[in-house]
């Protein structure tokens, strides 16, 4: 239940009330048709609650009344005397059979919270179901809080918080975090009270799904996977009225890093799917939530003591052998940080240093105050020996770094033995992706003029997507099931010369189903060759028209099919983005996407809504991102002080 409204609704709709008495029409929401909530005013004079008109501007520009064209920026709350009168609306407190009391809307969340009989009695029966799982992960807590930031990209600020359930652990991640486009705050007079906001806060805990029917999808999309740079498996989007919807407690941006006790933040995306497929009528997750920023004054007052300082040296072949380190700054706290460390690299070999180490010297070189090209320089002229002095607090290193060495995407400093890589741009790559992995086929089919091709298909350019269109299903009656050319997941290109590729679900529909009628059919489709094998389980729930293509799979398409967007975003002068990428130009890996792999909650980008994790960024204000690097990107996204129009490709993330 809601711990505001007392009831069940899912995470991201409205709160729900019991009104005593029948509220006058001019307070009700026509969009939902209740009281209104946060109500906001549009320039024709209409009012609705703000998550209702925000949902409804992401499908459509119009006002739901009297459908003039509208933009959610021109709407603003409604004054303070409507919103004195709503909040002054008397309800009933949802429990009725423990309590028969009334007040004001806005006093049923302290009531409930303080006085409330009922609700206190649903939390000690929640607490009471939830105590065996608890006294069986007694032990975990310490691995959870270690192996939790499983991330590689995501560096401890220095400290860690213990947090009040066993299953869950609270770690501070510095702003430092590589791809987080989070400038770090000016040291100016303006500045100064807004310099302890430095801290990204997430925390892991553990859900517990329960499903009556063991068969029913969770409902929701995720995407990553180590085979991507995006490494972790992430939510993008939560599906109304889904099982998770209903739970209420994993949302977009999670970091799913375990299901039902299998660490699946080292595996790849179908492997992922499958775990996350798998029947059963319960399902036991382990996720990163992050929490936005937060005050750090505080945690450093505990993480001053207990450190150790220590030495270590690595000797080095040859004066060109790299080190296999990355480091970085953080602007809360001066110095060098260790990052990562390069699987199978020197220092990785070694196993004397660990990740959130601070470097004070090397070489005898002070540090202290020192900078990552500083300590590059360092060890770039070095022959033989390097030797380091780091400081280091017990208790916060994270875990191991992941199998594949994804790591390296995200580093904004360092990944060639703390010498920094040199990019560059490959002005002939018109393409921005590896290597492409499909391949095009033609089929002619003879056929009955009322013989039917016998295929299902989705997409269209006006599904929220964008996609192109593609076959869903070849039914076993039917000319192309004969023919066995078409397979499903193919993308439909043209059918008898009509181009396919721009038309809507409706429209591709009339342009198959006319040109079927022809003695002869010729098809041009897109087949996207799998780089890795799907798991069998992966189509026991997908059948007929609910079958949709895997997120991975979309994104072997060629660059004509994809649908780019602007996303406009603007922030205040000490307001970071609020998002942070993974991806761009390696020398180990060529040119691979930029994503998004995290929004960070109350920032400028989580207010609009319109990016998600797992977008594509193409360009950067009209800029092609096309073979820069991470190291390219980030400063330039910082250098935009106000406002940015990023240029994103968005698919939709694989449904389990």
């Amino acid at each position: 239940l809601c711990c505001e409204c007392g009831q069940a609704h899912p995470l991201l709709d409205n709160h729900l009330y019991n009104f005593q008495d029948e509220v006058d029409d001019e307070l009700i929401c026509h969009i939902c048709l209740q009281p209104l909530l946060q109500p906001m005013d549009t320039p024709c004079g209409h009012t609705y609650c703000f998550k209702c008109l925000e949902n409804f501007m992401q499908e459509y520009s119009f006002c739901p009344m009297d459908r003039k064209k509208l933009s959610f920026q021109q709407c603003h709350k409604s004054s303070l005397l409507v919103r004195n009168l709503l909040d002054k609306l008397i309800v009933l407190c949802p429990f009725k059979a423990e309590c028969q009391q009334t007040m004001q809307r806005c006093e049923l969340e302290a009531h409930l919270q303080n006085r409330c009989p009922g609700f206190k009695k649903y939390k000690s029966e929640l607490q009471r179901k939830k105590n065996p799982v608890s006294k069986g992960k007694e032990d975990p807590p310490a691995r959870g809080e270690t192996n939790t930031p499983k991330d590689p990209e995501v560096p401890s600020g220095g400290s860690s918080l213990v947090a009040e359930s066993s299953g869950a652990a609270v770690v501070s991640l510095g702003t430092a975090e590589p791809g987080l486009v989070n400038p770090a705050f000016e040291e100016t007079e303006e500045g100064e009270s807004l310099v302890q906001k430095t801290s990204l806060v997430a925390e892991t805990t553990t859900v517990e799904i329960h499903r009556e029917d063991p068969e029913e999808e969770l409902g929701m999309r995720i995407v990553g996977g180590k085979d991507t740079p995006l490494g972790n498996i992430v939510v993008q989007e939560v599906l109304r009225d889904s099982v998770i919807a209903a739970d209420g407690r994993i949302a977009p941006g999670d970091h799913i890093l375990e299901v039902n006790g299998v660490n699946i933040s080292s595996v790849n995306h179908c492997q992922a799917v499958s775990f996350l497929r798998h029947p059963g009528p319960v399902l036991h997750l382990m996720v990163l939530q992050e929490k936005g920023f937060s005050n750090k004054s505080a945690q450093q007052d505990s993480t001053s003591t207990a450190r150790e300082v220590i030495h270590v040296t690595l000797v080095k072949r040859d004066r060109s052998e790299p080190l296999g380190i990355k480091l970085i700054r953080k602007t809360d706290e001066a110095g060098i940080f260790i990052l990562d460390l390069l699987e199978g690299g020197l220092a990785a070999k070694n196993g004397k240093l660990s990740r959130n180490d601070r470097v004070l010297s090397i070489n005898g070189q002070d540090l202290r105050q020192g900078t990552p090209e500083a300590a590059a320089q360092i060890i770039q002229t070095t022959e033989s020996r390097v030797n380091f002095v780091i400081l280091r607090q017990p208790g916060v290193q994270l875990g191991e770094p992941m199998e594949d060495g994804s790591t390296s995407n995200s580093s904004s400093s360092s990944s060639n033995g703390g010498s920094p890589v040199q990019h560059r741009r490959r002005p002939d790559q018109n393409h921005y992706r590896r290597k492409s992995n499909y391949q095009k086929k033609t089929v002619a089919i003879k056929k009955e003029p009322k013989e039917s091709l016998g295929i299902t298909i989705g997409g269209g350019r006006d599904n929220k997507n964008k996609l192109p269109i593609y076959v869903t299903s070849v039914q076993p009656i039917g000319c192309l099931f004969r023919d066995g050319r078409i397979k499903r997941g193919d993308v439909l290109l043209s059918i008898n010369g009509i181009d396919l590729t721009h038309l809507n679900y409706y429209e591709a529909v009339s342009a198959l189903k006319s040109n079927a009628a022809s003695h002869s059919v010729t098809l041009r489709a897109l087949e996207i060759l799998s780089l890795n094998s799907p798991e069998p389980s992966l189509d026991i729930r997908e059948q007929g028209f609910s079958w949709s293509p895997l997120w991975i799979t979309w994104l072997g398409l060629p660059s004509y099919l994809h649908f780019c967007k602007d996303v406009v975003l603007s922030k205040g002068n000490l307001e970071s983005w609020g998002f942070s990428i993974v991806g761009g130009f390696e020398e180990s890996k060529g040119n691979q996407p930029f994503f998004i792999k995290t929004i960070v909650p109350g920032t400028p980008a989580f207010r609009d809504r319109k990016l998600k994790c797992g977008d594509e960024i193409v360009a950067v204000n009209g800029v092609p991102a096309i073979g820069m690097s991470n190291s390219e990107l980030i400063p330039m996204l910082k250098e935009q002080r106000n406002k940015v129009t990023l240029t994103v490709v968005s698919w939709p993330g694989s449904l389990v």
